[in-house]
């Protein structure tokens, strides 16, 4: 979701809590990962990936100057021929500790083994933030977390919107560095490219 759709979004949700929620949250995921050099993992359900939010906060990292917000994806089902970013089992969590924040995303209940493994990783000293459904087991092993829960979702606010409200904070609120301000224009100019550019062939 580029940066004028997220303005979009935040317009239509003006009124509501979710601007300042996902923008507080995100200043949280931000100031653990950056205090810390790094060190994000991020982890799903065995039902759900977030591959979307890995993706978008691969790209707030690069946009914002921000490294450290660049995520590790565990996933639960590695295969042989996965290539090494995508191939990060569970047992990752079970080395997680001190100086390193788990993302835990489950808009449903998780199942007992990866409550477990973030419990563990939490025992170790890892930071511990959840974007879930409102499970009272996840929010009570996460630090901080941020909740859609189903009659939110009904009404349109679902954990996918959050996501990107999220992640699109997560880079927008960052301290810019020596060269911040072309960083800046460097951005505009490529979200202007983005919604200039014909659309792509159909073959």
């Amino acid at each position: 979701m580029d940066a004028v759709r997220v303005a979009l979004l935040r317009e239509v949700l003006a009124g509501t809590e979710w601007p300042s929620a996902t923008r507080r949250f995100a200043g949280a995921l931000r100031a653990s990962v950056v205090s810390q050099g790094g060190g994000l993992l991020l982890v799903g359900t065995e039902e759900y990936e977030p591959w979307h939010l890995t993706a978008h906060l691969v790209d707030e990292a690069a946009w914002s100057g921000q490294p450290e917000l660049t995520p590790t994806l565990v996933r639960h089902r590695v295969r042989s021929g996965d290539p090494a970013h995508l191939a990060v089992g569970l047992g990752r969590l079970e080395a997680a500790g001190r100086g390193e924040t788990l993302l835990v995303v489950a808009p449903e209940r998780p199942g007992a083994g990866l409550l477990e493994r973030v419990h563990g990783a939490r025992r170790a000293g890892a930071t511990v933030l959840s974007l879930d459904g409102g499970d009272a087991e996840v929010r009570g092993l996460a630090h901080d977390a941020l909740s859609v829960d189903a009659a939110e979702a009904a009404q349109g606010v679902d954990l996918d919107t959050v996501q990107h409200l999220v992640s699109a904070a997560a880079g927008e609120n960052s301290l810019p560095g020596p060269r911040g301000r072309r960083r800046f224009r460097d951005r505009l100019s490529r979200l202007a490219d983005q919604l200039t550019a014909p659309p792509p062939a159909r073959w």
